[in-house]
Formats: C-alpha cells, structure tokens, sequence
C-alpha cells in the first residue's frame, strides 16, 4: 500500500504533490484569478468609462492604488532580500531567496492590474521603445520598473544555481534600478503641484521609507506560511533571519509614524488650500476609519506592539504582525491615491459646483480585478514554494 501511495505521489505534477488542502488553495487561487483578469478583459471590450467607478475629475482608483501596493511592496522585498545576499549581512541571507521571488511575484502582478487600468497597455511597451519621451516620469516609471524585473528574475535565477557572486552584482543592479523606479514613482504624486495633498519632495523619501516597512510585513507573513504549508521547521538560522526581518519593521513603522505626524502637521497648520480639506476627510471625515483604523493601528501600532512585546522571538506573532501590517499598508495606498484627487480644483476660490469633496466608489470590476490580482500572487507564491523547494539555500 505504502509502495503505491509513494508511486501514485511521483506521478503528480510537482506544484501538485502538496497535501490536499495546498492544492485546493491554489486551485482556488488560480480560479479567482482567472475571474479577475476575465473582468479585466471586459472592462477593455466595453469601455473604462462604463466598467470603472473612476471620473474625468477622480481618475485614478481602485486599480492604481492596488497597482501602488504591489510595486511598493515589490521593492520593500528587494531593499530587504539586498542586506543579506548583496551588502552581506548575515542576519538576513536565510530570507533572501524567497523575497526575491516574492519581489518577482508582485511586480507581475502589478503589472497584470495596471494593464487593465490602462485602456491601451500595449501601446506603452509599443512607444516606450518607439517614441520615448524622457521628460515624462511615466515613461520613466515604465522603464526602470522594466529593468528592475529583468535585473530580479536573473538574480533569482542565480541565486538559484548557486552562483552567489555574479547573484549580488545583479542584485546591486536590481536595488539601484528598483530605488530609482519607486522614488520616480514618488515624483509621479509628489511633482504634481495641481494636488495640493500629494505635491513635495518628501513624497519619493516617504515612498521609499515605506516600501521597506511593506517588505518587511511580506517576509514575515510569507516566510512563515511557506515553510508551515510544507511542513518544514523553522531553524535557528531562519529564526534569526526572522527576528532580523521583525525587528527592522518595527523600526521603519516607528519612522512612518513619523512621517504621518508632521505630514498631518503640516497638512493643517496654516489651512494650506486643497492640502487641509484632504487631511481633514482623512482625520475626521468619511475616510477617518480607514486612516485611523486601517493604515495608523493596523498598518504600523498594532504590529509594532505585537513585535515590540515577543521581542521579535515568535515566529508565529510576527506572521501575524506581517498580515495585520500589509493589510494597514492596503489602506494606507488607498488613502494615498484617492483623497489626494477629493478635493476640486477650483475648491478654494468658492466657484459653485467645486465647492464639495468629490466622491469615489470602485465599481464591481475594479474589486474583482484587484481580487484577481491578490490571487494571481497568492498563486505564484504557492507554485514557487513547490517548484523550487521552500527556496532551499545552501550556506555561503
């Protein structure tokens, strides 16, 4: 009987030798997946304007703020995974496999959402090429985001075949290229002076700073349900990578609260024009519960406490920290995107009709894209962890 249960085992597929309730995950996984990009395609055949929730006054929505949650934490990944495998410090090496293909993971996936939001995504890989345009930070976005994964997949290929040393110098490669895409990113809200809520030069630091702190969610939260869902033990190596990992968040969540003091500070001392009526909708107005509750507690207060109170020693409360933190972290993109496009124009000088917030509400397909694109990563994450071996690395 063992004989035919070990032969019947070798005869599955790889990603599927997992237990029954991995593979029922994934299937699921790969189902909401296949509804989302379905909507996505829709959303294409009849119409942004029909299909999305988004306005010619508010049109960046539910998409670009998933698309910014992806990205942010792509390059958090890569910024973390670079302290063992490139700059050499041991704490972080035993994590540094698995947050480059996570880092992978979600820059493809962010891809995927920012394709449907964009009405015509061929035409930027078409003209990026052909008809660059140098002054724009979009088309910068598009291209350092380009190189960055280039430089990561061939990092984790070889980090994969062991060829540690020309590994780092992509990954250098892949952390310059990455810090250059997600501070252009920064400048892409920070340099628009028509939004009062995002314009400043603090906003590409902000979004660095950030990205590290998401990183450090996802490789807790991942790390732990990866080698739990195989049934392989954290060792003492991974523990210390662990405790390395958790112990670096909560000082970056330390940090954001700092910025999100003096940015509140500074968004309603003096009623700046546009800045005051965005920072109010956040503090007391119809998005408070998602500043307060969503990226304040369970963004950084919440995982700062439960870290602060196991001393990082638990693998187990850091998963959790990981997950309550990157769903903050959901919100905290979310906030970013939306509020900074609420107030009109033309809402200081009192004109009738601009003198209200304007309102936001994602459409059905918006959610289920983002749902598809959630679970395209929870997918690729899961597939990995079978194909490569919980990303096994031999010391070095």
């Amino acid at each position: 009987m063992s004989n035919t249960a070990n032969i019947t085992t070798k005869k599955l597929p790889l990603v599927l030798s997992g237990s029954t309730t991995y593979n029922i995950t994934m299937m699921i996984l790969a189902l909401l997946a296949s509804i989302g990009i379905a909507f996505g395609i829709h959303a294409m055949i009849v119409g942004h304007d029909v299909a999305y929730g988004v306005t010619r006054s508010v049109p960046w929505g539910l998409l670009i703020a998933t698309y910014v949650f992806f990205v942010v934490t792509s390059t958090g990944l890569c910024l973390v995974s670079s302290l063992g495998h490139v700059f050499g410090f041991e704490s972080f090496h035993e994590i540094g496999k698995r947050a480059v293909f996570l880092a992978i993971c979600t820059i493809i996936s962010g891809f995927t959402v920012i394709a449907f939001e964009i009405e015509n995504p061929w035409r930027m890989a078409i003209y990026n090429v052909l008809s660059p345009n140098l002054t724009s930070n979009i088309w910068w976005m598009g291209t350092l985001y380009g190189a960055y994964l280039f430089f990561m997949v061939s990092e984790f290929f070889l980090l994969h075949t062991q060829r540690y040393r020309a590994a780092g110098i992509l990954g250098l490669l892949g952390v310059l290229s990455g810090i250059a895409a997600h501070s252009n990113l920064g400048a892409v809200f920070g340099l628009l002076n028509g939004r009062e809520f995002w314009h400043g030069p603090y906003m590409p630091i902000y979004f660095i700073a950030s990205a590290m702190m998401s990183g450090c969610a996802a490789i807790c939260f991942f790390t732990y349900l990866g080698l739990k869902s195989n049934g392989r033990p954290i060792d003492d190596k991974m523990k210390k990578s662990l405790r390395a990992t958790g112990r670096l968040g909560m000082l970056l969540m330390a940090t954001l609260l700092f910025f999100v003091t003096w940015k509140v500070i500074s968004g309603i001392a003096g009623y700046p024009p546009g800045k005051f009526q965005a920072m109010m909708a956040l503090i007391k107005g119809g998005y408070s519960a998602n500043f307060w509750g969503g990226e304040i507690f369970l963004g950084m207060v919440l995982p700062f406490i439960m870290i602060l109170a196991t001393k990082a020693e638990k693998p187990s409360w850091l998963f959790a920290a990981g997950l309550i933190s990157l769903i903050g972290i959901f919100f905290m993109r979310y906030d970013l995107v939306v509020v900074g496009q609420l107030v009109p124009s033309f809402h200081s000088l009192g004109i009738l009709g601009h003198t209200e917030l304007l309102s936001y509400t994602p459409s059905l397909h918006e959610v289920m894209i983002t749902i598809g694109g959630l679970s395209l990563c929870g997918l690729m994450f899961l597939v990995g962890e079978r194909l490569f071996d919980c990303h096994k690395d031999s010391h070095h």
